[in-house]
Parts: structure tokens; sequence; C-alpha cells
């Protein structure tokens, strides 16, 4: 099935895309991609090299008559999120993508698709490998490790990049002209304990939260969709409070920047409370569909018997962890004032896991404004440091402040409706881009960022539109072309 992309237009642009996605690239695993992307370019014949971070940049030189030009950096990353559903057999670390067509999309065999962000990287290798193109000097940066913490952008170093306009090929929706993001930083909180032993007579249950639909908690931040962590720990509030139930084990969400879709706990429970706790999640199934029925039409919510835990979660840690995570601020705080629809503050409830001794929630927190992402992370602290846990404010990124006087962008929009005979629309992003970092380390850049439309990154639903991936290329290559 896979293979089937290959027959799409243009062609150079889905070849190179098959080829990363049997390449094996979850975050932090950087090795034999790069090395894929290194090979590529001495192939060639193109000046290659790579920082100690793991970033490439391969040299084009300008086309004849476009030597003048301002130098042109494109720029994507090569990691993508793994994501699967809970029932599927793939191992991020070794299998390939399945890619397959359904109708006008692409998309993955029950996986993450990996087009964010490897059809820019493909479009990248494209424009490199074509020697009919006209442009200006091209400085191609392939970054590493973007998903998580933006580690590749974070490495570079003053020198590495000497171009004038940066293209970032990171943006997911196709005629939107992005000129501004936000910054983030993640939050996690842990607390340590000793394993309680489980009450006599009591009996286990497995809960199971599924089928939500989860998806990017930036761009897809604003659309209502559940989080399984909330949901379960409201449940669990209850539970506890009513029934004597006793938490032994929890796993919920995965993944910093995706909306939690699955979550599952181990409890146990008297038994002469059996009967009223089924009852209970029944209750909370019926909620949650009602509560949600608009855009999370999968929801299931199921208890089942299980096997009795050795151990359970201490009762003041567990009670601490359940308010905790109630009382965690989660999905929009504010909207942008200048920029009609756009989030301005969020924060993201991203996992909820027990293992031996110790319990870790991890929240990534988002803003356009320095002060505002500031006030969020405290906030954030303050819950869980009063719920006893111990606090952590790490992997901190700026975000990148809109130029609404950009040349370059006041030139794309021109071309953009001499194209295609719409308008352009010009946005700010909520989701994190390494524009701004890589504005820190290169200053002086003029900056936009585009591409093709990618819906549902981050989650398994993940696929891209075909036909805005030849729209992309064609109007990359004439924005080459008109750079002077």
């Amino acid at each position: 099935m896979s293979k089937e992309i290959l027959k799409l237009k243009p062609q150079q642009l889905w070849k190179h895309f098959y080829d990363l996605t049997q390449i094996p690239r979850p975050t932090g695993q950087m090795k034999e991609v790069t090395k894929f992307v290194i090979d590529f370019g001495k192939s060639l014949g193109l000046e290659v090299k790579q920082d100690k971070t793991g970033n490439i940049v391969i040299t084009k030189p300008a086309t004849k008559g476009m030597e003048k030009a301002p130098v042109v950096i494109l720029q994507s990353h090569l990691d993508m999120v793994p994501q699967k559903n809970s029932n599927v057999k793939h191992d991020f670390t070794k299998d390939p993508i399945e890619t397959q067509i359904d109708g006008s999309r692409v998309k993955a065999k029950s996986t993450t698709l990996g087009a964010d962000n490897g059809i820019g990287a493909a479009a990248m290798m494209a424009v490199l490998e074509d020697t009919t193109l006209k442009h200006g000097k091209i400085e191609a940066l392939f970054t590493v490790d973007e998903e998580v913490g933006m580690v590749g952008a974070s490495g570079l170093k003053k020198g590495f990049l000497s171009g004038n306009v940066l293209l970032n090929l990171d943006t997911e929706e196709i005629g939107e002209l992005c000129v501004g993001c936000a910054g983030g930083a993640d939050v996690n909180a842990d607390w340590e304990f000793k394993d309680a032993e489980v009450p006599a007579g009591d009996v286990a249950y497995k809960i199971s939260l599924t089928g939500l639909r989860g998806g990017h908690s930036g761009t897809e931040i604003h659309m209502g969709r559940a989080n399984a962590n909330k949901l379960m720990f409201y449940f669990l509030k209850e539970a506890v409070s009513n029934y004597e139930v006793r938490l032994s084990a929890i796993d919920g969400g995965s993944l910093r920047n995706a909306i939690p879709r699955e979550a599952v706990a181990i409890v146990t429970l008297p038994e002469e409370d059996e009967k009223d706790f089924l009852k209970l999640v029944k209750e909370y199934e019926k909620i949650f569909k009602e509560e949600y029925k608009a855009v999370e039409a999968n929801l299931s919510f199921k208890a089942a018997k299980t096997e009795l835990p050795k151990t359970l979660i201490p009762e003041e840690i567990q009670d601490s962890v359940i308010n905790a995570v109630i009382g965690c601020q989660n999905g929009v705080i504010s909207m942008l004032t200048d920029f009609e629809g756009i989030v301005e503050t969020s924060t993201n409830l991203a996992s909820v896991k027990s293992e031996a001794g110790r319990i870790s929630a991890k929240m990534l927190a988002r803003s356009s404004s320095e002060t505002r992402k500031d006030e969020i992370c405290s906030s954030l602290e303050s819950v869980f440091a009063l719920a006893g846990a111990k606090v952590s404010i790490e992997n901190g990124y700026p975000g990148w402040q809109p130029n609404a006087q950009s040349d370059t962008l006041n030139m794309m929009a021109k071309l953009y409706k001499d194209m295609y005979n719409e308008d352009a629309h010009v946005v700010v992003v909520h989701a994190g881009l390494e524009c701004g970092i890589i504005l820190g380390s290169t200053p002086g850049l003029d900056i936009v960022s585009f591409g093709p439309t990618i819906l549902n990154a981050h989650s398994p639903d993940e696929f891209v539109e075909i036909d805005t991936v030849s729209k992309f290329y064609d109007y990359l290559v004439k924005t080459l072309e008109n750079i002077k």
C-alpha cells in the first residue's frame, strides 16, 4: 500500500516523502535519518555540514542570474510524533510508516503519518535536486528533535547559517502565511512514596477511557476535544469519595504536545460496593458522551474486573494527585486581541503516569506572551506544589513575534493572489515553531512559514490533503524565484 504515493504529483516530492516514511524517526532517534539526508546532499555534489546537535545544512549555489539575490534558508524538522492506538502493533523505533491513499488524502495505517514535518523536508529535497529551478543561494536546514523541546533549533550556534530570509515549511493550512507563533515550556510534577497494602476483601477493576480524538496541543487546543486525564480524574474523585476506591496505577496520555486520547487506571474497592461502582462507571460514560457528543463520537468508558494488584498508592498521595489534576488548568486560557480567533495562552495536561513508588504529571504551557507564559507556569507550579509534588519547569523556548512589515511576507501575499486569484491569510499560530529560536542564532532574518493542509497532526488520524501538496510545492518554487 505504501508505494501508492509514488504515483502522486509532484513525483519528486512524494518520492522523498516515501523514503522518509521508511526510516524510523521518532524524536530522539535521529541517527539513521540524518545519515540519509547527509548522503543525499553529498550524492548531489552539494556542500553538506552538520553541527554538534545533529542539525544539517545543505547549501545549493544560486542559479545563473540570481547570484545577488538574498540567501534563503529553507527549514523543516526531521523527527515525527510517534502515536498509535493502544490496540495497534507498531514499533516506531524499527517499523516503517505504512501510508495509504484515502480518497483525496494520504494517511497512515493506524499511526501518525509524519507529514508533520516530513512533507516540508521532502519539498526541500526536491528543490535541492531540481536543476531546472531559478533561485538565489539556498541553505536547506534540516533540524532534529523538534517535537520534544525543539532541541535541534535550540542547539544552533551563530555562524552556522548565513541566510537573510527564512522560509519555514512547518505550517499546516494551505493559503496561510504564518508570521508568528507561541513559545512554550514543560511543567513537570512528581510524587514519590512507599507502596501501601491492598485492604483485605477488596476486588480490582481496570478502568479504560478510550476512543478520544486527541490531536495537536497547539493548533487544535481550541477545538473543545476531551482530555483523557481530566475525565478520568473527574471520575476517580467521586469514586474515591463515595465507594472507598483506592488507586493502584494510572497511565494517561503520552506525549507533551499531544492532547491525551486514552487513560487507564487500576483500582480496588470493597466487594460490597462493586455493584454501585459499576453503576457509577455507566453513569459517567453517559455524562462524558453527552458533554462531548459533538466532538468525541467514539468515546468509550468501561470497567473490567482484573487481578488484584500487589500494592496501592498511599491514600494521602492518591488524594493529592486527584486534587492537583482536577485543579490543573487545561485548554485555552486566553485569546489574542490583535488576531481574532487565535489562542494566546493554553495548557495541555499531557500525561499522568505511575510506576513503582512514583507518580508523574507532565504539562505543556504555551503563550505568545513571555510574561503570560511565565504566569501560567507559575500557576501550575503552585497547584502541584500545594499538593506536595516536586515541580520543575524545563525546556522553555521563545515565541516568534509578528512582523507585519516583512518584505518577504508582502511579496508572498501578492504572489499567492497572482497565482491563485485568492488572498492568502496572514496568521499567527498557537503551535510552537522553530522560527523564534532560529532568529536568536541568526538575527535579522525575514521569516515566513507556510505549508500544505495537514490535519490531526500528532494523532493516528493525521492526514495530508493531496491536492494541497502540489499547490504548496508550486508556490514554494515560485517564491524562491521571486526573492530577489
